[in-house]
């Protein structure tokens, strides 16, 4: 047993036993043509920032469920 794969030598004419090599494998499924467009080009967008919810609004969502957390607590003991 000589071979790479461990192949029994009497079984090498068997088409079943041939294995590609793994520039063949890997090649197999590629497009001839393997340069895709970007599906999101980088740079060049619109220079608006994006604005996001105020502090002051994160607290009070924060406050609310420590409210409601307490209350429940309260309310069934």
């Amino acid at each position: 047993m000589a071979s790479t794969h461990g192949i029994d030598p009497r079984a090498f004419d068997d088409p079943r036993n041939h294995y590609p090599t793994d520039d063949e494998f890997y090649a197999s499924d590629r497009p001839a043509d393997r340069d895709l467009p970007e599906d999101r080009p980088r740079g060049g967008g619109s220079s608006t920032t994006v604005k996001h919810r105020g502090t002051w609004a994160t607290a009070a969502l924060v406050a609310g469920v420590v409210l409601l957390i307490l209350v429940g607590i309260a309310l069934f003991p």
